[in-house]
């Protein structure tokens, strides 16, 4: 739908479950990261968005003061160490202690495996689990072992099944999934819960960064899910905002997988067809891809 400045967030939670808390998403500047910037601020938390475009950021910025939400945001690469360290601090010293973080920045190009270049490789992983790692380590070493703890939300991906076409990316996942373990047994004493999702096929904007010879594939996607359809943003983001909640308190360590089904089943019984489920459409601002047009 387009945006209308006078509509809202449809949350299925509480207006105000975050109140008083402070929340940073990486990637924040399109696709499920700007998804999940709304709702929450929709939900009374101060947003910190970030990501390596300053345009991007501050388009989304604007978005949620103009809808009544706050959000600042930092433009810097999660990849370089020192930007981490130096972002995290400025932000802890400008608003002061942040609960909870959505680790979404991430990023992957397909390409057969034996077609992958040592440089490509660890770019990715760099992208998805390098990044990942060092944002959490200095807001938990920096921020929230030191002030009552918090909540941390990774992201990762289909991997169930490995990911042929992209084996850089599901190496880089799985391993953001394991990190999640390790880091939910490491840091309960400090009250740091850390859980991950695993979203399937997503009608997000990120469909639209693959070139022509994926595009006509990425149009029959539904038709390998057992639901008949990609998820919405908003179907992901609802599941990170439990996952941040006092509801999933007693959750951590866990991978949610988020596929519609697509990564069960076997060719001795194929899904059976039929016009699609019914999906949940919370973000007033949300747009479909070029490609799904």
């Amino acid at each position: 739908m387009d945006a209308k400045t006078s509509a809202h967030y449809r949350s299925v939670f509480r207006p105000d479950l975050f109140a008083g808390q402070r929340i940073w998403v990486t990637g924040g500047g399109s696709g499920i990261g700007r998804c999940v910037a709304h709702e929450l601020a929709s939900l009374g938390a101060e947003v910190v968005i970030s990501g390596r475009s300053a345009d991007k950021l501050e388009r989304v910025a604007a978005e949620i003061a103009e809808d009544g939400g706050r959000c600042q945001w930092r433009a810097f690469d999660i990849r370089d160490e020192e930007a981490v360290k130096a972002n995290v601090a400025a932000v802890l010293k400008e608003i002061g202690p942040v609960h909870g973080l959505v680790n979404n920045a991430g990023g992957q190009f397909p390409a057969p495996m034996m077609m992958i270049s040592k440089r490509g490789f660890e770019a990715v992983v760099a992208n998805n689990l390098t990044g990942g790692f060092l944002m959490m380590r200095e807001l938990f070493t920096q921020c929230m072992q030191g002030n009552g703890g918090g909540a941390i939300v990774n992201m990762t991906a289909d991997f169930r099944n490995g990911m042929p076409g992209m084996a850089h990316s599901g190496a880089a996942r799985a391993g953001m999934s394991n990190l999640t373990m390790s880091a939910a047994f490491e840091w309960a004493h400090a009250h740091v819960r850390v859980n991950a999702v695993s979203p399937g096929w997503v009608a997000s904007s990120g469909m639209d960064s693959y070139g022509p010879a994926i595009q006509p594939l990425i149009k029959q996607l539904k038709n390998h899910v057992p639901l008949r359809r990609l998820a919405t943003e908003a179907e992901i983001s609802a599941a990170i905002v439990f996952l941040l909640s006092p509801a999933a308190a007693f959750i951590s360590g866990v991978t949610l997988q988020i596929d519609g089904a697509a990564s069960l089943g076997n060719p001795m019984y194929p899904s059976i067809d039929h016009a699609g489920s019914s999906a949940f459409e919370g973000f007033h601002r949300a747009t479909s891809p070029e490609v799904l047009k």
